[in-house]
């Protein structure tokens, strides 16, 4: 009777010995410290908006041309990606991010992709003053205005904390400065 008992306790004791060696022990290095804010953006793949732009525009052979106002918040980094869809050739876009490393909320975003390629929305339709149609919508972290020039699709985003009840003109207006 007494190895019966003995038997399951053994079985415990031995599976406890075989997770620590399998297991082992994790000693942190104090000296590790996490990504800097642009240190960040870098390992997500974003630099300049000047080198992401040149990309952006090698690949396509077109020029780029970017909004000359911004909404009136604060930004202290900005940053694009030229993202390349090596696999279906529809996905490749440019983004560019302004943000506030101080104020996290402070995000404006520019995404950019050929027409030939554009996504469609759902919102209400505003018209820019050279006849161009753009669509305004709200998501769950982003308010959008989407809209085609010379070629190639916009969407403007601009994050929902900041944005008020003048959002729809500021980005039509941040999209009427773009030539």
């Amino acid at each position: 009777m007494k190895l019966n008992k003995i038997i399951p306790l053994l079985l415990v004791v031995f599976s406890i010995f075989i997770c620590e060696l399998y297991y082992g022990t994790v000693n942190a290095n104090p000296n590790d410290t996490p990504p800097s804010f642009e240190e960040g953006y870098t390992e997500a793949g974003y630099k300049s908006v000047k080198v992401a732009v040149k990309e952006f525009e090698n690949h396509f052979k077109s020029d780029i041309k970017l909004p000359k106002i911004l909404p009136s918040i604060s930004f202290t980094h900005k940053f694009g990606r030229f993202v390349e869809d090596k696999n279906y050739n529809v996905n490749d876009s440019l983004e560019i991010r302004f943000v506030n490393k101080d104020i996290r909320e402070n995000i404006f975003k520019i995404d950019i992709r050929p027409s030939k390629n554009k996504l469609n929305f759902n919102g209400k339709e505003y018209t820019l003053q050279d006849g161009t149609k753009g669509i305004y919508f709200e998501d769950r972290l982003f308010n959008f205005f989407v809209f085609e020039k010379n070629n190639l699709q916009y969407l403007l985003g601009i994050y929902n904390k900041v944005a008020d009840t003048e959002t729809p003109d500021i980005l039509v207006r941040i999209a009427i400065s773009i030539d």
